[in-house]
């Protein structure tokens, strides 16, 4: 969801093999059909997770993966339209709606729908993530360093060069830590001001992966980053010296979600079916990983609660997102 990922195609997926069960001895229909191309920015073991669910299903070598960094595949939502090779994506839910707008492409999906927040009718949510402060407790002690509360404490020059973040431009993941700073202190003087000098604390840790901060954080290089939520909390239950800060200006939440291209004739019968099974089988075991509730009836664990979560205060769009990642950059007009 987050690197600017390599085009790989699973070709354990992609050919059909001799002997596979088919969607329509699984009760599933539309067999005889063209394999479904999915196009998707989710991370490898988002992935595993759907491909997992869709061979039980009955579906084994009737589709194809091909994963895109995030920056990547909405480019190419933005510029191709409806006139793709792909049948489906799973990608960043602001894109989905930022293509729409565009060239309407997306089909209305024909099974339900209800997550808490409300979403258009030609998509469904699978996951979630939220960002959060991540420390190396043992690196901190060593270094003397105060334990930050928000994200404008990351300003502070007794930070210089302690802290790694997340380059916009390569990850999504970073867009999480601009809402908090453009939220609360606005994209003028002051907020522009806290952001260049988080930037310039951050030196040579700017990172395009999003679990680029966390990894240079467990591995002591750097005693503070920002990263995803859900990580952190992983790697501090299994005894590790990390631990993790909600800021104190909130916790934002972005959100990927399935859609089908609308080809009209030409769409792919299995497609809508493939959707469905990956929102309905795969939410399931998605949620383990990303523990972010979406719908009615899920549950965490109180570590996964989150007790300050905040909605920004405009839709997130594409072209939010370009006028955040300048703003990271101090590349704002004054």
């Amino acid at each position: 969801m987050f690197l600017f990922k390599t085009l790989v195609a699973s070709f354990a997926c992609g050919i059909v093999l001799a002997g596979c069960n088919s969607p329509e001895s699984e009760g599933g229909a539309s067999s005889n059909v063209e394999e479904v191309v999915i196009y998707s920015n989710a991370d490898e073991e988002a992935v595993e997770v759907i491909q997992e669910v869709l061979d039980e299903a009955g579906y084994e070598g009737q589709y194809v993966f091909q994963s895109f960094g995030t920056g990547e595949l909405g480019g190419r939502l933005l510029a191709e339209g409806d006139n793709t090779e792909a049948d489906m994506v799973t990608m960043s839910s602001f894109y989905l709606e930022s293509a729409q707008a565009k060239h309407p492409m997306f089909k209305e999906l024909t099974f339900d729908v209800d997550p808490q927040v409300a979403v258009p009718n030609y998509y469904a949510p699978i996951l979630g993530f939220t960002g959060a402060i991540i420390l190396n407790t043992k690196e901190m002690a060593a270094q003397n360093l105060p334990r930050p509360t928000s994200a404008k404490d990351l300003a502070n020059p007794i930070y210089k060069n302690k802290i790694a973040m997340v380059d916009p431009n390569g990850s999504s993941t970073g867009w999480l830590f601009i809402q908090d700073v453009t939220a609360t202190y606005g994209m003028g003087a002051e907020g522009q001001k806290i952001m260049n000098d988080i930037r310039i604390n951050a030196g040579p840790n700017l990172e395009l992966s999003g679990s680029g901060p966390i990894k240079k954080v467990m591995a002591g290089e750097v005693p503070i980053g920002f990263g995803l939520r859900h990580q952190a909390i992983a790697n501090k239950a299994q005894g590790l010296p990390i631990d993790y800060v909600d800021p104190s200006e909130g916790n934002y939440t972005l959100t990927e979600s399935v859609a089908v291209i609308d080809k009209g004739e030409n769409t792919n019968p299995n497609a809508i079916k493939i959707a469905e099974i990956i929102v309905k089988n795969a939410r399931p075991k998605l949620l383990t990983i990303y523990p972010n509730v979406i719908y009615d009836g899920e549950t965490v664990a109180p570590d996964n609660h989150i007790k300050n979560s905040k909605t920004y205060g405009e839709p997130l769009t594409a072209e939010l997102l370009d006028k955040h990642r300048a703003f990271f950059h101090g590349q704002t007009e004054s």
